[in-house]
């Protein structure tokens, strides 16, 4: 299943994703991991189907050849013989033996597809990420702008007496930190796209980004890799430790011989066959049974508590992404209003520029305060994007 928003938002949701609502949905694409990367999820998974097959025939036993001469004083012989003990019964063994390789095929698959959703989501994080820092490093030339208008306002205050050099000089500060803010942006984003690099197949400005929608709770839990995970390791303990139970438990097994004498020099035998076949049955008592038997079940009944915190964790990872969501939310609206507040001091400082009552100054910093507060309102959207990554990223 992927994100869909649901046909009924609670109020919550729809206070959280209103610029969600008339965008068209897309999804993180597997398409953005590499080939290599993307092979060995693939490899992974056959190399799983592989392992299942064999498990669920490891309760049925080879058929021994053999093939031997003998050389004596007496004899020369050379003959080959075919033997075979097959348990047919195990007391529920062998149907506990096939259901664990299922459950255990169920697992490693779950497995395999978390590791796969985990990568996928670490690329379109960094990919989100890269935006974000481009949109920082926009913030701040717009803040190192206004930090050098400060500056030169400063400086003919201070030429014409009314400001004294320590003003100044912390307006010099104030800039020169927003240029090592740029520089250590400059380097994340370098470092970024290099890690990008690492796993994804392509450049990141190849890449569209995803836009994702908030399930709700009731279909995450329901659709949740890493319950889906813990339910399939209590299903493939349950089935274990009945194996386990039937190893000391009574079997009935189909024996059969079959003895070819090819050659015999000494005594002339000649192509002599020799058959056997019966069955038997065998109930070992091995003073360890209760113990492995104990072992396992209390295996199991730690499996059955990890599930039940797992429930636990993954209801509270979901409602800390909603109380996330809705932090994102109010900063955004604080945005908002803070972006109204300077379109309408913007039109009355044009007004009072017009009228040579303010500088041209006056207007570039409002401007450019103005314009900060949009991008602030795009990182916003960006960073609740990566929240609603991270919901998507445990579900099937």
């Amino acid at each position: 299943m992927h994100l869909q928003k649901s046909a009924k938002l609670t109020l919550l949701g729809l206070l959280i994703l209103p610029s969600f609502l008339s965008a068209q949905k897309s999804e993180p694409d597997e398409k953005i991991l590499s080939k290599d990367r993307l092979n060995i999820f693939k490899y992974n998974q056959e190399e799983n189907e592989q392992s299942s097959s064999k498990l669920k025939k490891d309760w049925i036993n080879p058929i021994n050849l053999s093939y031997s001469k003998d050389k004596s004083d007496t004899s020369d012989t050379i003959k080959s013989a075919i033997s075979i003990s097959q348990p047919i019964f195990k007391s529920g063994g062998i149907y506990s033996a096939i259901k664990y390789a299922g459950a255990t095929y169920k697992y490693n698959t779950l497995d395999i597809e978390l590791q796969k959703k985990e990568l996928i989501k670490e690329a379109t994080t960094m990919l989100f990420n890269l935006h974000i820092t481009t949109l920082n490093i926009k913030k701040s030339e717009l803040l190192l702008k206004n930090a050098n208008i400060d500056v030169d306002r400063k400086k003919e205050q201070v030429i014409h007496g009314f400001l004294d050099t320590s003003t100044l000089d912390n307006a010099i500060l104030d800039a020169n930190e927003i240029k090592n803010q740029l520089a250590d942006l400059y380097y994340q984003k370098e470092e970024l796209i290099y890690n990008f690099s690492n796993i994804a197949s392509g450049d990141y400005r190849s890449f569209e980004l995803p836009i994702l929608k908030l399930v709700d709770e009731k279909a995450f839990l329901k659709e949740n890799l890493e319950l889906s995970k813990a339910r399939a390791d209590v299903e493939q303990q349950d089935y274990y430790k009945d194996m386990i139970m039937s190893n000391y438990l009574p079997s009935l097994s189909v024996e059969a011989n079959h003895t070819q004498y090819h050659e015999d020099k000494h005594n002339d035998i000649q192509n002599e066959n020799i058959y056997s076949y019966g069955l038997s049955l065998s109930m070992p008592l091995d003073v360890r049974a209760y113990n492995d038997v104990q072992s396992q079940r209390i295996n199991y009944l730690t499996k059955k508590l990890n599930l039940k915190n797992t429930e636990l964790e993954e209801k509270n990872f979901y409602r800390t992404k909603l109380s996330r969501l809705k932090m994102l939310e109010n900063k955004k609206t604080i945005a908002k209003e803070d972006y109204k507040l300077y379109n309408s001091l913007l039109e009355i400082i044009i007004e009072e520029k017009n009228a040579e009552v303010k500088t041209q100054s006056d207007v570039d910093t409002l401007e450019n305060s103005q314009k900060i507060k949009s991008i602030e309102l795009k990182i916003y959207e960006l960073e609740k994007q990566i929240e609603l990554l991270d919901l998507y990223a445990k579900i099937s």
